[in-house]
């Protein structure tokens, strides 16, 4: 039987490994990088998938949904504040709009 709590620390370990390292990839703006940072961005994900285990809020922030970019501002992506909603607004390349809320809502 496996050891569950294990599996699920590695687990997480490794999407944390892997979504920094497709963070670091997608700074050095080279093709090349930007494929291999998507493919450890859809790595993560299928790792999430197969064990079981959420990707943390912080990291999930950082994927496209759409494309699968790490959003990196000022490479990738442009940052807004919509300050009267009570939230940030990261807009990827592709066009996709992530919205990431820093006010409780009412």
């Amino acid at each position: 039987m496996k050891n569950l709590d294990l599996v699920d620390r590695i687990a997480s370990e490794r999407i944390r490994r892997l979504v920094s390292m497709a963070e670091a990839r997608t700074k050095e703006k080279n093709a090349d990088s930007r494929k291999l940072a998507k493919r450890y961005a859809s790595l993560a994900k299928r790792i999430s998938a197969h064990y079981k285990t959420e990707i943390p809020r912080d990291l999930k922030a950082k994927i496209c949904k759409n494309c699968g970019n790490i959003l990196v501002p000022g490479i990738n992506c442009s940052v807004r504040l919509a300050s009267s909603r009570g939230y940030v607004v990261y807009v990827c390349e592709c066009g996709e709009e992530k919205h990431i809320f820093y006010k409780k809502r009412r």
